[in-house]
């Protein structure tokens, strides 16, 4: 059992009956992870995260298209996460959808949030809608070579960008 420390409309600080704070999202009942790739190419995108910059971690982040599961869109499935994340964060829309795991966690003895990644077949490059920005959090997105995706992170990490797990994640099952 768990008390609520305190609370917001996104986020939660949260105790164990053994005094173990953690954050907590109340607002949603998972998380997704879409690895959107072509037969070569696979789709980043450059962020700005706020709590990163505020500690000084690094003013850009790598990502893919990621989201809440039931924030927004009260009784959504996965599946239906998957591909509204995908059209909102990069315009595109999967020919196949993959998914490779559940209940990946991040950073467990911290937030209680886990992951479902999955992996998006793309045949068609050209966005069907306009992607968002997301509230000015998404500033770029970069197709890489498969074959120079190791080599393009490093170079990313060297200049000082900030890798997230789940990205790093979801490369594995790739």
């Amino acid at each position: 059992m768990s008390k609520v420390l305190y609370n917001t409309k996104y986020l939660q600080l949260k105790s164990t009956s053994n005094n173990w704070v953690y954050a907590h999202r109340p607002n949603a009942n998972n998380v997704v992870v879409v690895l959107p790739e072509t037969e070569d190419e696979v789709l980043f995108l450059i962020e700005e995260r706020p709590p990163l910059q505020a500690e000084n971690r690094g003013k850009y982040s790598i990502a893919v298209p990621a989201g809440l599961v039931g924030d927004e869109r009260i009784g959504e499935s996965i599946e239906e996460a998957i591909n509204a994340e995908l059209k909102e964060e990069a315009g595109l829309e999967a020919s196949e959808i993959k998914i490779v795991a559940h209940n990946v966690a991040s950073s467990s003895g911290c937030v209680s949030e886990t992951v479902t990644l999955a992996i998006a077949k793309i045949k068609d490059k050209t966005p069907i809608s306009p992607p968002i920005n997301d509230g000015g959090v998404i500033v770029d997105r970069i197709w890489v070579k498969k074959s120079e995706i190791k080599n393009w992170l490093k170079i990313k990490e060297d200049e000082g960008y900030v890798l997230t797990a789940q990205t790093l994640s979801v490369l594995f099952y790739l």
